[in-house]
């Protein structure tokens, strides 16, 4: 079929201009011709994603048919759209888009070649086609002679949708037609609702039709094979935790784990740079170079230098490169299944243990709840620490119910030797405030001593109140810290901020209880502030 009838059969009948697979240098001219950008001093194309520098998850739909209408988690994070309003919004997009330049890129997401779905990314601008070509897998030449795309993604930032006509709640929208296999996004730039959009259909599609785990995580492996997997929320140390020079980067962000192998979703990175530098983050950058979409970010007045301390338009400053502009990365990226699992939080209340060992329902549990705290300063109105829970580590993201990727991982953890460790990259010897953050080089040594095995041999105490195994030793690290309960001056004082972050867990839970397992509840933390042996 010709270009201009697959077009034509999605509903747009160009009057402009349209291009189809661009290389990277030609949308990068076009960015710079139409004045939509400008080249920063290593070379990297900088641009502005206007009104939204972040997604809207409350303009996020889903639409609600046979096919969603009793998989779906519908709620806070799902709402629903109806057909009738999504083809008369599709209907209303294409003929925007038909009058439109447009820029076609043909792109695949899912790097394990069973999963592997084929995506046609349709956008207003250049820069956006870009970062599509950036950061899902990118075809051959000889797969792109026959490429037929299974998902559209129809992404037309100035159109503005009428809430009175569309039923949308403003004039910006992300809506998911599984039915349809189409991906409808207007009145944003912002272009990681591309890049989370094609993350929610595969957090469906996997577990629901393939009973394959879908994780929002990054992960690596060693020159012996040992697979990593770490989750964390933003702050927790991630990126860069998993970014470590003795072992190659699988992918910085979404991945499957099915019975063999970790494989990552996308062909590159959405990596944050607020505050970044070459002493900090090395590999991040490094990779800020031509090819590279910078969003969103200053430069030092007067100079094409990018100023990544600027915070003056957003802190969601984003660099969006191929993943093999990381040095250590390996293609294709997939590993073997994990060996060890890294729960990262930053526990602000200085409560939890630096590290500790999880049982499997303890594991699903805290896979839920997803914790972690911000602190003051963070935010406009926090004066403490404030708890933050995210289902599964990403609950934007997940339209099913969160027990569902839980039971996923339980199951994998019953049917191998796989450790699964909390990391808390947060305070020791107090809450923010009065306790000091626990030391990098600290908690690098902890999670090497867990890859090495140097923890398979030691004694461990249990906490009563979460009833997390603790090392009584780990190589590198002062043997006092790693029972949070030691750092304190006043021990009554530490029994009872654990109390209270324990009831906030146990709060949080109730939304999930009556969903969860017996085991997944079993898990939970318990308000008894008192040490014993396991």
């Amino acid at each position: 079929m010709k270009k201009i009838e697959q077009l034509n059969a999605l509903g747009i009948y160009p009057t402009k201009d349209y291009f189809w697979n661009l290389p990277v240098s030609k949308l990068v001219a076009q960015t710079l011709q139409k004045k939509q950008g400008v080249l920063t001093s290593t070379g990297a194309l900088a641009c502005n994603t206007g009104e939204f520098t972040g997604r809207s998850p409350k303009d996020k739909y889903i639409v609600k048919d046979n096919i969603t209408e009793n998989s779906v988690w519908w709620g806070d994070v799902n709402h629903p759209f109806s057909s009738e309003d999504f083809d008369r919004l599709y209907k209303r997009v294409t003929t925007f888009l038909s009058q439109r330049e447009i820029y076609i890129k043909d792109v695949q997401a899912g790097s394990k070649k069973e999963y592997q779905l084929n995506v046609r990314v349709i956008t207003e601008t250049p820069w956006q086609s870009l970062f599509a070509n950036n950061l899902f897998l990118r075809p051959s030449e000889k797969e792109l002679e026959t490429f037929e795309h299974e998902w559209l993604i129809l992404a037309a930032p100035e159109f503005k949708a009428d809430p009175e006509i569309d039923n949308t709640r403003q004039q910006n929208f992300t809506i998911i037609n599984f039915k349809k296999k189409v991906i409808l996004i207007g009145g944003s730039a912002y272009t990681g609702e591309i890049k989370k959009g094609i993350f929610t259909i595969l957090n469906y599609i996997l577990p629901h039709d393939k009973n394959v785990l879908s994780m929002h995580c990054s992960a690596n492996i060693g020159e012996d094979g040992n697979t990593a997997v770490f989750f964390g929320l933003s702050g927790t140390g991630k990126t860069t935790l998993s970014a470590d020079p003795s072992r190659a980067l699988i992918g910085d962000d979404e991945h499957g784990w099915d019975s063999e192998n970790v494989f990552n979703f996308e062909g590159g990175c959405y990596a944050k740079c607020v505050n970044l530098s070459y002493e900090k983050e090395p590999q991040i950058f490094s990779a800020v170079r031509f090819g590279t979409l910078l969003e969103n970010v200053r430069f030092f007045e007067g100079s094409d230098i990018v100023d990544y301390d600027n915070v003056d338009l957003t802190e969601n400053t984003r660099a969006a490169y191929p993943t093999h502009f990381i040095d250590n990365a390996i293609t294709p990226s997939i590993g073997g299944a994990p060996k060890n699992i890294f729960f990262l939080t930053c526990d602000a209340f200085g409560v939890l243990p630096p590290i500790s060992k999880l049982t499997v329902g303890q594991a699903m549990y805290h896979f839920i709840s997803g914790y972690t705290a911000k602190v003051a300063g963070t935010e406009a109105g926090i004066t403490e620490p404030q708890t933050t829970f995210s289902a599964c580590f990403g609950e934007p993201f997940l339209p099913l119910h969160p027990t569902k990727y839980a039971e996923l991982l339980g199951q994998k953890l019953k049917g191998d030797t796989i450790n699964v460790w909390l990391i808390n990259t947060g305070w020791s010897g107090g809450a923010y405030g009065v306790g000091e953050r626990i030391k990098l080089r600290y908690t690098r040594a902890m999670i090497t001593a867990a890859l090495d095995g140097k923890l398979d041999k030691v004694d461990y105490l249990k906490h009563a109140v979460f009833g997390l195994q603790m090392p009584s030793e780990c190589e590198g690290v002062p043997s006092h810290i790693l029972n949070p309960k030691n750092t304190w001056d006043n021990a009554q004082k530490y029994n009872e901020t654990a109390d209270k972050l324990a009831a906030q867990f146990n709060e949080n839970f109730k939304i999930y209880h009556s969903f969860a397992n017996d085991e997944i509840r079993s898990g939970g933390p318990k308000t008894n502030p008192k040490l014993e042996k396991a």
